[in-house]
């Protein structure tokens, strides 16, 4: 039997902060209180937590690892993507498996299966692409819900020719999404004019990083958003839109909401950490490496935009669509901006960012914190209260946290070679352990 004590630690959950004891054997937690004395010391760890926070282990809901995508595979397979994860006090991630068009579901689960389950260093989970729309599409839904636990399914509106799916098929996956009782997420942008911009750039001769931002402005994040909102209201469909990366579509998922619709928003640490203006750098690599789409906007007023409205309950769980390519796969496209491999890392200092510029700088809470960090996220994907929460019964997955000690954001044995780190130099809050 394992058994370990974390004492006089400040135990942080969404709902209310307490100063306890955390005991945990074989990796649940059996008791939370004041000077708990569990039995016998034989064989029992006792860690001490006095004056750090013992926070849920992080839940990071978009992770994109060992992807095949845009003519390469993203950097970070499922054992070096897990391992930052923990690096950075994230316990779970949940995965995307996405089949190409006409090829099956099903199929494409048991692909992700075999490449993560040898590897993962923490726990995870797969959501489901629904790339094309068929009868046999719709079963296998059904079958990965019932049979296999998948209890969320991500659409395309973007990626035209590849993934990207019209409003008929949106509105037979949501309705199929509703009859199973999963959740829709949808990537929103307008496909349609994002290919139309493309070519009209590289007519003028833009075709650089910049080209990346200026065919997929902030409208067609937002028409798409509010699109997608119509259709899957339409069914009385949950809906979960993944990476909100721009001002306009982050208010149409407020109003939404305020207006009672079920929908959710996922801003990424890139989008709270940094903005669009490093596409204009001088230096190629660079500008190349925060290529990611949606892509960042340059108004610098956005991060914090998106921050105030992850504190306030209008955008609801925070991720990092974390997709890494080094420096020779981003130059795949160092002629033509179409042809970079979109992604980003994040999945290490997502905690981190967040605590620095939602904490720190007085946006939000410790509770809320753990809210849009794990919390949140366990609510809507169905892993509450097992995880996202501190209590009698719940996985042992805990962060002990250090609010006083900083670290600087830098490129270091956790981050795949030649990957540029995209929060280099900003100095953070430390984790002191993770994944007890």
């Amino acid at each position: 039997m394992q058994r370990l004590l974390i004492k006089g630690g400040r135990v942080v959950n969404d709902d209310h902060s307490q100063v306890a004891d955390v005991y945990i054997e074989n990796g649940v937690v059996r008791a939370v209180g004041l000077e708990l004395k569990p039995g016998s010391p034989t064989e029992l760890q006792v860690v001490d937590a006095t004056n750090k926070l013992v926070l849920p282990g992080g839940i990071d809901p978009h992770t994109h690892l060992q992807f095949p995508f845009m003519g390469t595979q993203s950097k970070d397979d499922f054992y070096q993507g897990t391992k930052a994860a923990l690096a950075g006090g994230t316990t779970m991630i949940i995965d995307f498996a996405i089949p190409q068009k006409g090829c099956s579901l099903n199929e494409a689960y048991e692909q992700w299966r075999s490449w993560a389950d040898p590897k993962v260093c923490c726990d995870y989970a797969l959501h489901v692409g629904v790339t094309w729309w068929s009868d046999k599409v719709k079963e296998e839904m059904k079958i990965l819900a019932q049979e296999k636990g998948v209890n969320s399914f991500k659409a395309f509106m973007a990626y035209k020719g590849l993934y990207m799916i019209g409003d008929t098929e949106l509105h037979a996956a949501f309705f199929q999404c509703k009859q199973i009782g999963a959740v829709a997420q949808v990537h929103a942008e307008n496909g349609d004019l994002i290919a139309e911009g493309a070519k009209k750039m590289l007519s003028l001769g833009i075709t650089g990083p910049e080209g990346h931002q200026l065919c997929r402005p902030e409208e067609v994040e937002a028409e798409a958003t509010l699109r997608a909102i119509t259709i899957a209201n339409s069914v009385n469909c949950p809906l979960y839109v993944v990476h909100v990366m721009s001002k306009s579509s982050a208010k149409v998922i407020a109003d939404a909401r305020r207006e009672g619709k079920v929908v959710y928003g996922e801003p990424i640490a890139a989008g709270l950490g940094t903005d669009g203006t490093h596409y204009w750098h001088k230096d190629w690599p660079h500008a190349a490496a925060h290529v990611m789409g949606p892509p960042l906007r340059p108004d610098p007023s956005t991060p914090d935009f998106l921050m105030n409205l992850l504190a306030n309950g209008d955008l609801s769980v925070s991720g990092t669509d974390n997709c890494t390519f080094d420096i020779c796969q981003k130059a795949l496209g160092k002629d033509d901006f179409t042809k970079i491999p979109n992604g980003v890392n994040g999945v290490e200092d997502r905690m981190s960012v967040i605590w620095e510029k939602g904490v720190h700088s007085g946006i939000m809470d410790e509770n809320k914190f753990v809210a849009v960090t794990s919390t949140n996220a366990a609510k809507i994907f169905n892993l509450y209260p097992k995880k996202g929460r501190i209590a009698v019964g719940s996985d042992a997955d805990i962060v002990i946290w250090d609010p006083k000690a900083t670290r600087v954001a830098h490129a270091h044995i956790v981050v795949p070679e030649n990957t540029l780190v995209m929060y280099q130099g900003l100095q953070n809050t430390l984790l002191n352990i993770s994944n007890i």
